[in-house]
């Protein structure tokens, strides 16, 4: 049976030894995963927003009710980088960066930067308070960079950046919270015309994007701004509209969606080693949109979390809100954002979709090619 006096240190050990087993198997598959860095607005916001001070926030019910539970998702379910993570391999859900937990060998598969109510241009959401605009992303990611390269060194942390996947998904706010917010938007009209505003976005959002590539990323996709003029909140203050979309916003999402296409090949046939990557999400929500049926939807006007109005886009989905029974029969979980079941379908063409989805690359070929040394 052997001597019992030793069992207090054999077990020391062992437990010693599983720690380390434990940490080292974290940091191989962080070696051998490729990261996933996120960057963006509420589409993608995994709980950022929890730790600052917000009028912009998801972290509480009924929000999260099929994830499990509130996390911070302005969702029922899941965001779309998230079911790209889970699709491709990218080691589960990439964490927030504001999170305690998401330290030490953690930042090696990847972080979270988006945040609700951001924007591409510095003032975009101020009506919510707190929020992370982009240039202030950029300065997290600066900052885990750093704590990359003092952890494994610079050489093998520009190899990890290279093969990394990076996204970027912003730029509704600039409109539906900057350019179109109800009351100021007349006037702001009056005095800058959308070609004017979309302008200024390009020209910050080409510094930005310059800006990711310089601190190491290379491959990086870009999604496009949405038919804004589709989501319930729109819907609702735009009574005139009827049952269809409001035209306006959809048509300075597409202005600013063709101007990002050429920001997006510029990038990518000037920057030595890059591979930068168009995504239309307008195009594949605006299908799910009007094909709605064919995608098994019963509902893609209307929010499923909901307090009033004819779309339930006037109130923000909340505790006193109801519910749809079936949120996989609804586009819209609430008045901005889509269900986990549009997400599902967003995702999946981004994955696996083609030239018409997701331009030069799907995210599935961008990821499958050799790694860069």
């Amino acid at each position: 049976m052997g001597n019992p006096l030793y069992k207090p240190y054999f077990y020391g050990f062992l437990c010693q030894f599983l720690i380390v087993l434990l940490v080292e198997s974290r940091f191989c598959l962080a070696k051998h995963t490729p990261a996933n860095f996120v960057f963006g607005d509420s589409l993608v916001d995994a709980g950022n927003n929890n730790y600052i001070l917000s009028l912009s926030k998801a972290d509480f019910v009924p929000n999260g009710i099929d994830f499990g539970e509130p996390t911070g998702r302005y969702t029922n379910g899941r965001t779309i980088v998230d079911i790209i993570g889970q699709e491709i391999g990218l080691g589960g859900y990439t964490p927030p960066y504001f999170a305690p937990t998401t330290a030490g060998v953690t930042i090696l598969q990847g972080v979270n930067y988006a945040s609700g109510g951001g924007g591409i241009l510095n003032y975009t959401g101020k009506i919510f308070g707190g929020r992370i605009n982009l240039d202030a992303q950029m300065d997290n990611f600066a900052n885990t960079r750093q704590e990359i390269m003092t952890r494994i060194g610079d050489a093998a942390a520009k190899k990890l950046l290279k093969n990394a996947l990076f996204s970027v998904t912003i730029g509704s706010n600039d409109f539906i919270n900057n350019y179109l917010t109800p009351c100021v938007s007349k006037v702001e009209q009056q005095l800058v015309s959308p070609e004017s505003f979309v302008g200024a976005m390009i020209s910050r959002y080409r510094i930005q994007l310059m800006r990711l590539y310089s601190m190491g990323a290379r491959k990086i996709v870009v999604a496009n701004v949405g038919p804004i003029g589709c989501i319930p909140f729109q819907r609702e203050i735009n009574p005139s509209a009827g049952d269809g979309c409001v035209v306006f916003p959809n048509q300075v999402a597409q202005i600013f969606n063709s101007q990002l296409r050429g920001l997006v090949k510029e990038l990518g046939a000037n920057l030595l080693g890059s591979t930068f990557i168009y995504a239309d999400v307008y195009r594949i929500v605006d299908d799910i949109i009007q094909n709605y049926s064919s995608y098994g939807f019963e509902n893609a006007n209307s929010a499923c979390c909901h307090v009033g109005g004819r779309y339930g886009g006037l109130i923000p989905c909340g505790p006193t809100s109801k519910v749809c029974e079936d949120r996989s029969k609804y586009v819209f979980w609430d008045a901005y954002h889509p269900t986990d079941a549009a997400n599902f379908i967003i995702a999946m063409r981004l994955i696996d979709g083609d030239f018409a989805d997701i331009w030069p690359l799907n995210i599935r070929h961008l990821m499958g090619s050799p790694p860069l040394d």
